[in-house]
């Protein structure tokens, strides 16, 4: 049975990002459709938001369409305290929301289990992603560890959106 209240990660993924902006707008970016679309996926593909319901057991399911090609994703939230954390497991998935195998790899794992918490001081915000495999076999946890390199890179990708986003919304 699968415990969707553990949050241990490992191995883990960790990424941090100062943002210039306040932690509830930051925040905001995570849990609204509208915002979601305009900075989350990789560099050139465009997000379509399907479902977004920000609550423990919800989901936020979207479609990345890009180089002639098209991914579905979604998170189930586990938990949310607003505007500090988010607890959520997201997976590949097709377009009804059942979870699918990654395209790219037959050992992704099928779920990753993910925390992000929000810090601010002075108006400037810490985003903290923490990452890993959650109900993995072993060959998926070392897919997943041998790819930390890129998603480091695939996220600063990401965030990098994120934080060019920001700068234009009013705050």
């Amino acid at each position: 049975m699968e415990n969707k209240n553990d949050t241990t990660i490992t191995p883990a993924l960790v990424i941090k990002r100062v943002l210039k902006a306040p932690r509830e707008l930051v925040f905001k970016m995570w849990t609204e459709a509208e915002h979601l679309a305009k900075w989350w996926g990789p560099k050139g593909f465009n997000i379509e938001v399907s479902r977004l319901n920000v609550e423990p057991g919800g989901e936020f399911l979207y479609c990345m369409k890009g180089e002639g090609f098209e991914m579905w994703g979604k998170f189930v939230y586990v938990e949310i305290v607003a505007p500090e954390k988010m607890v959520f497991i997201n997976s590949f998935s097709d377009k009804d929301g059942n979870i699918t195998r990654a395209p790219f790899s037959a050992t992704w794992p099928l779920e990753v289990m993910n925390i992000l918490t929000l810090t601010e001081e002075k108006g400037v915000t810490t985003l903290e992603l923490k990452g890993g495999p959650h109900n993995a076999t072993e060959e998926e946890l070392k897919t997943f560890e041998a790819g930390i390199p890129s998603m480091n890179q695939g996220f600063g990708g990401t965030f990098d959106q994120l934080e060019e986003y920001l700068a234009t919304v009013n705050q």
